[in-house]
């Protein structure tokens, strides 16, 4: 799937100890890391897993230059609507509401658990990781994009300048404008647009959320703090149509979007 730097490799996990590799990097990020937790989560064989894995396709990206039992460097979980109906819901749906985009008749991609391991960040791992997505993409012919991304930690005043600077600037258009469960859920209007600084709200904005706002990405109504995974959820959607040609380019390049 991948052609530059001929140490990595994407793939999608075919086998179950490949997928024990993804769900063993999401613990040492989202557990050890980031203090989550979950009632499928197998501490003694370190592992972060749920009971949506068995239903989603893994992207995987592989570092072959590691010892093999420590290859997978990057994951990122891909769910697309047909999948989702095998299961009965997308997980987003646990914390979102997404009459507007489930109700589209466009095809949907939920992505999740994105992840790369510590001495891979701030490098070309994730740009590839895009890449693949672009393929995949392409393939299943996929026109919205979604999925959770959150802020680490669950104290909504600690987080006001980022969660009213998205609020403010990138809601979604109403025809895509899912919003957030009653239970848990949170505005994000914390601020009023006069008191946002940008640039303290982007310095306090995770990467992968900037990445898709560079994409022309957008997020939903409200936030859900999610106490189990110590997170500040808020929802980012991806429409392919309304992504620049630029855009598309930059993060999508080799995949023929």
């Amino acid at each position: 799937m991948i052609a530059a730097d001929d140490h990595f490799k994407l793939k999608l996990a075919e086998t179950p100890d490949e997928l024990k590799a993804a769900q063993r990097l999401r613990y040492e990020v989202f557990v050890e890391e980031l203090g989550s937790d979950g009632e499928l989560v197998d501490h003694e064989a370190r592992l972060e897993k749920d009971a949506y894995d068995p239903f989603y396709d893994h992207l995987l990206l592989l570092d072959e230059s590691r010892p093999f039992d420590m290859q997978v460097v990057g994951v990122y979980r891909l769910l697309r609507q047909e999948q989702a109906e095998r299961i009965g819901q997308f997980y987003t749906e646990s914390e979102f509401d997404l009459t507007p985009i489930k109700s589209s008749g466009r095809r949907l991609l939920e992505l999740g658990r994105s992840c790369l391991h510590r001495d891979y960040r701030g490098g070309m791992a994730m740009h590839h990781i895009w890449n693949g997505i672009g393929d995949y993409v392409l393939k299943h012919e996929i026109e919205i994009l979604f999925g959770v991304a959150s802020f680490h930690g669950t104290d909504v005043q600690a987080l006001a300048q980022p969660l009213s600077f998205l609020h403010h600037n990138h809601l979604a258009p109403e025809d895509m404008r899912v919003t957030v469960l009653a239970d848990n859920g949170v505005a994000m209007d914390v601020l009023p647009v006069d008191q946002v600084d940008r640039r303290e709200a982007m310095l306090a904005t995770p990467a992968l959320i900037k990445a898709y706002l560079r994409v022309g990405g957008f997020v939903g109504q409200g936030a859900y703090v999610d106490h189990a995974f110590n997170t500040v959820d808020v929802c980012l959607l991806m429409d392919t149509e309304r992504m620049t040609a630029k855009a598309k380019a930059r993060y999508t390049q080799g995949a023929g979007l």
